[in-house]
């Protein structure tokens, strides 16, 4: 099973290595990841094996999010499904 995590804001040092540390202690492998700095801006999404993570994806989405606000980000986690219908036309 995968995920889609995406994750915005203002740039700072440190963001990569913070969610990378988290999906990892986590369990999840990140299978690919495209980055770029706007400006003053960051975004990041990232794909994400979590056929290893025990929780539910619901529970770690929302740490995900904690996690964001900890360092002043957006960060969304959402089932690769659903992303792909969400951007479906």
């Amino acid at each position: 099973m995968r995920a889609v995590v995406t994750v915005t804001g203002k740039d700072k040092k440190g963001i990569i290595a913070k969610v990378s540390a988290f999906l990892s202690e986590k369990g999840a492998n990140i299978e690919d990841i495209s980055q770029t700095v706007l400006g003053e801006y960051f975004a990041m999404i990232m794909i994400v094996d979590i056929s290893a993570i025990q929780e539910e994806l619901s529970t770690i989405a929302k740490e995900c999010a904690e996690l964001g606000k900890q360092i002043g980000m957006s960060i969304y986690m959402q089932h690769e499904d659903i992303f792909n219908a969400m951007h479906s036309v």
